[in-house]
């Protein structure tokens, strides 16, 4: 999971919480000028999760600075938010690593920008079927791998949040023991990871 800016989360979650007849409003707004870069964008977020999720969610694009809102893309009415991959990826490859997550996965990214609580009522669920460029899997705050911190690049995978993170007990922190791992665990954003692909050994 990539790191994200405060407010980029807190727009996203509004994103989400938009009204149905009001992301049909802003739908038929914005459907008149839809510009070739942005079109682009929209199919690479859409690539981050199956087409039966992707197909009526919200569209949202990373700011251009640090600070700045995020642009909203696209209306959706499912309660899952989309975005393209993240902008100046730290291994120069530049790899996609498009997200899509639902309310309750928000409100997990939403408390760790911010180093609060998760207060999560229900299992939140995210994909990134593109893979991400790398975080890692001891603190959840490193921008940039170091010898000691276990930077980890995930392939395709879904990401799965708990309301209480003892239930991810069961699960290893191994990317590579074959299946589901956590990550993060032992803090208060730990969160399952269920590969789709082989996790490459660094």
């Amino acid at each position: 999971m990539r790191r994200m800016t405060v407010t980029a989360i807190v727009l996203v979650l509004g994103a989400c919480a938009l009204g149905a007849q009001g992301q049909r409003n802003m739908s038929v707004k914005a459907s008149a000028a839809v510009s070739p870069e942005v079109q682009t964008k929209i199919q690479q977020a859409m690539r981050a999760a199956p087409a039966d999720i992707t197909a009526s969610a919200t569209i949202m694009d990373w700011p251009e600075k640090d600070g700045m809102p995020m642009k909203h893309l696209r209306a959706g009415s499912n309660g899952w938010t989309c975005m393209p991959s993240s902008p100046a990826p730290p291994d120069g490859t530049g790899r996609e690593d498009p997200m899509c997550a639902d309310q309750r996965f928000s409100t997990l990214l939403e408390a760790w920008t911010t180093k609060r609580d998760p207060h999560l009522g229900a299992v939140g669920i995210a994909y990134m079927l593109r893979g991400d460029k790398g975080a890692s899997n001891t603190d959840p705050f490193a921008m940039t791998r170091t010898a000691t911190n276990n930077w980890v690049v995930s392939p395709s995978h879904i990401m799965v949040a708990v309301p209480d993170a003892r239930q991810l007990d069961a699960f290893p922190t191994d990317p590579h023991a074959g299946g589901p791992w956590v990550m993060w665990k032992g803090t208060k954003y730990a969160h399952l990871m269920v590969p789709t692909a082989t996790v490459p050994k660094p």
